[in-house]
């Protein structure tokens, strides 16, 4: 029998694989470049195998039209100004994001951060709601604090993915540890999906397709690209090229290739 998480997961990924755009950064840090205009880059982008895109709830409620993707509402957050910048705070419920008509939730935690504790307890309150509506809960798991001297350090990239794994999240996004071989331990060691971050903007596109390759040939089902999305010039042309590697499993140097020519 098919849950109302079933289809909810069906809405934001794509044979089980996710190609998505994190756009939360405006309360983060402001109009960004990229997301002067976050609608405008989400019906750029919506045809070209987006699977789903990460937005705040306001963003949802001002949208001028509908999107045929699926629309995961943030739920917590801090801001750039802030003494405080690794502190994610609540602001937002999954009773607020299915009333909106999201199909999914995130929450962020940054294991490490002296703040670690307010947010686990975040994380367990959320994952609880998204049982009781059966809203699928994806868990951004940051190495991010005082106490992370290498956040790459794939042994630390593993417990904080197992972290959100254990507190009940249906999707893990965390950190790429830059290598295949490291990265397979820390999907083999996550029972439930794992989708990379993709950082700071990359200098070239074959860096973030081969970012991309190498964590789906280690076990992620997908990736979270931000920046080295909405600040490229041609979005669209770079979703649809990373979707054909995640979702359509086609070789990354071949899709290099296809996508070049696309450019030009």
């Amino acid at each position: 029998m098919v849950s109302g998480r079933d289809i909810r997961l069906n809405r934001i990924t794509k044979k089980g694989k996710m190609v998505c755009i994190p756009m939360d950064h405006g309360i983060t840090n402001g109009p960004i470049k990229g997301l002067e205009n976050t609608h405008e880059m989400i019906y750029q982008c919506e045809n070209s195998g987006l699977t789903s895109v990460i937005i705040n709830k306001g963003i949802i409620k001002s949208m001028p039209k509908t999107t045929n993707i699926g629309l995961i509402t943030h739920v917590s957050a801090s801001t750039s100004l802030s003494p405080y910048p690794n502190k994610k705070v609540l602001m937002g419920s999954v009773a607020d994001a299915v009333r909106h008509g999201s199909d999914a939730v995130s929450v962020h935690v940054n294991i490490g951060a002296k703040e670690e504790p307010e947010m686990l307890e975040i994380l367990g309150m959320i994952s609880d709601e998204c049982d009781e509506w059966n809203v699928p809960l994806l868990a951004m798991m940051y190495p991010r604090g005082e106490n992370i001297k290498n956040p790459y350090d794939p042994e630390i990239v593993a417990h904080v993915t197992r972290i959100g794994a254990e507190a009940g999240a249906d999707i893990v996004k965390s950190v790429y540890t830059g290598d295949l071989d490291s990265f397979k331990s820390v999907v083999k060691y996550c029972p439930v999906p794992v989708v990379i971050a993709g950082g700071p903007k990359s200098k070239t596109d074959a860096e973030v397709l081969e970012m991309c390759s190498n964590a789906i040939k280690a076990g992620a089902k997908g990736v979270t690209f931000g920046r080295n999305i909405f600040q490229h010039d041609s979005p669209s042309l770079l979703v649809k090229a990373l979707s054909e590697i995640i979702i359509d499993e086609k070789n990354h140097n071949e899709v290099l290739k296809t996508f070049g020519k696309r450019k030009k």
